[in-house]
C-alpha cells in the first residue's frame, strides 16, 4: 500500500520539510509515503474570486491523485478519531489493497466537489493548523498508526 499526500502550497520552510522527511523515512517500507506539492491558484485581491480559486486548486488536486487510490480530505468540519481508530483505519485500508491520497488544501481550504468524491472526510483537530505543519502532524500520526499495526508498544494503553 502507498500513501501519498497532495498537499496545495510549496516552499515550506525548511523545518516543515526536515520534520517530514523524518516521519516519512520511519515509515515501514511496505507503506511508502510520498509527498506531491501542487502549485496554489494565483490569488488576486478581486473579492469574489474564492470559488475561483478553489476549483483550479480542485483541478490539479484531481489531475494528481494516484488512479484508485481512497481519497481522504482533510477538513475542519471532517470527522475525528484518536490514534487507535486510525491504525485500525490504516489496517482495513491496508487489507483492502488500495493505495491512499491524502489531500490538504490551500489558504481557503478545498473545493466541495473534492470533499464530495472523498471517501473519508477527516479533521485533525478542531484548531486551525498552518498547512506546513498539517504535512507534519499527519506524516507523525500516520508513522505512529503504523507503529501500532505492527505491534509496537502504545503509551496509551
Amino acid at each position: 500500500m502507498k500513501l501519498a499526500i497532495l498537499a496545495i502550497g510549496h516552499r515550506m520552510p525548511t523545518w516543515v520539510n526536515a520534520a517530514f522527511e523524518e516521519y516519512a523515512k520511519r515509515l515501514p517500507r511496505e507503506m511508502p509515503l510520498q509527498l506531491k506539492e501542487l502549485k496554489p491558484a494565483q490569488r488576486s485581491s478581486a473579492a469574489g474570486d474564492t470559488a475561483r480559486w478553489l476549483q483550479t486548486e480542485a483541478e490539479r488536486i484531481n489531475a494528481a491523485l494516484p488512479q484508485g487510490a481512497l481519497r481522504v480530505a482533510l477538513d475542519e468540519h471532517g470527522r475525528s478519531f484518536p490514534t487507535r481508530a486510525l491504525a485500525d483505519h490504516l489496517q482495513r485500508w491496508r487489507n483492502d489493497g488500495r493505495d491512499i491520497a491524502f489531500i490538504i488544501g490551500g489558504a481557503d481550504g478545498l473545493d466541495d466537489s473534492v470533499k464530495s468524491r472523498a471517501d473519508l472526510l477527516w479533521s485533525l483537530s478542531p484548531l486551525t493548523l498552518p498547512h506546513g505543519l498539517v504535512r507534519v502532524v499527519l506524516a507523525e500520526q500516520l508513522y505512529r498508526a503504523s507503529s501500532l499495526i505492527a505491534g509496537h508498544p502504545y503509551h496509551r494503553d
